[in-house]
């Protein structure tokens, strides 16, 4: 074949510099009444009673706190159709998990404790994972190149993890709420799609997740994990899980939980009755109700309140026997 001339690569390249753009799709409307006469089927759950299909959710904490932890957790329950913590997945979904931070090594020992302590496994494929160790670059959601080539890998996911932004959706600076529109675009294109997003991020000195708000302006779920006040970091993964956002449920579904990862599994337990526990260690020390509650930074009167409910259940127990 001859080569094309000069001339004719320069024709070809104006050629495709005018061609015209291919059409955008028509943006519609629909009247109150046609909406209303529409039928949806009912939205279904990946994991309950949290996380619907097509649902985009945060979890965020203070590092070593067990986000990563949390978030395998989650993954391998929605993949087996298992239990994890309070939450349930009806039905086995299949999950990518993106993992930019942790090493390779620690992943496989950490995914290998959740399996030896699993009722049931994920049916064959159904857990895929994308470890920043064994690539050879780095992975940025707010790269359309990166995004396209992620495309294949989570063609088949219902559920994808992103553990977690600040390693993976680099664009400008955290605080700007510009930089986060890539992440978000792809995010919803994936809901677009009929995939779920779980978001794992890390909370700033003051708490609140790091970064814009504006994170959680699309999301459905956003959960905190906060350090309990007696928490400390040679116990690994312990925290309170509080529901932030909770869009489609409420009530004892969205109440707040301590969880704690120990040589048995995870134990669970209401948060009354984790500041119950306390208020009974500080009380055996010979504290004060004023010492505690100066030392659990709350009022002296709920104290008070929980050391009657203390002495009740008690009396109680005793006239049982």
């Amino acid at each position: 074949m001859n080569a094309l001339s000069p001339l004719a690569i320069a024709r070809e390249a104006v050629a495709r510099a005018v061609a015209p753009a291919p059409p955008r799709p028509a943006i519609r409307a629909i009247s109150a009444e046609a909406l209303l006469a529409m039928e949806f089927p009912p939205r279904e759950l990946v994991l309950a009673p949290w996380l619907p299909m097509k649902g985009l959710a945060m979890l965020y904490g203070t590092r070593g706190v067990g986000k990563t932890h949390l978030a395998l957790g989650i993954a391998y329950a929605v993949a087996s159709g298992g239990t994890f913590l309070r939450w349930t997945a009806p039905k086995p979904r299949r999950v990518v998990m993106i993992d930019g931070e942790m090493p390779a090594a620690t992943l496989k020992s950490r995914l290998a404790e959740i399996v030896a302590a699993a009722e049931r496994e994920p049916p064959p494929g159904f857990i895929n994972l994308i470890a920043a160790d064994l690539q050879e670059r780095a992975i940025n959601l707010a790269e359309p190149g990166d995004q396209n080539d992620l495309a294949p890998v989570l063609q088949a996911a219902e559920l994808i993890v992103v553990d977690n932004i600040s390693t993976l959706a680099s664009c400008g600076r955290e605080n700007e709420a510009e930089s986060w529109l890539p992440i978000q675009e792809w995010a919803l294109r994936q809901r677009r799609e009929g995939r779920s997003v779980l978001f794992v991020h890390h909370a700033g000195k003051g708490g609140a997740q790091r970064g814009t708000s504006r994170r959680e302006d699309v999301l459905d779920t956003v959960i905190a994990l906060r350090e309990p006040q007696d928490y400390n970091p040679t116990e690994g993964a312990r925290f309170e899980a509080h529901f932030e956002k909770a869009r489609g449920f409420h009530g004892a579904d969205a109440k707040p939980f301590e969880a704690a990862l120990g040589a048995g599994g995870w134990t669970m337990r209401d948060l009354a009755d984790a500041d119950l526990a306390r208020v009974l260690a500080f009380k055996s020390e010979g504290m004060s109700i004023r010492d505690i509650a100066e030392e659990m930074g709350t009022s002296k009167s709920r104290i008070e309140r929980m050391w009657k409910r203390a002495e009740a259940e008690r009396e109680a127990a005793r006239h049982a026997r």
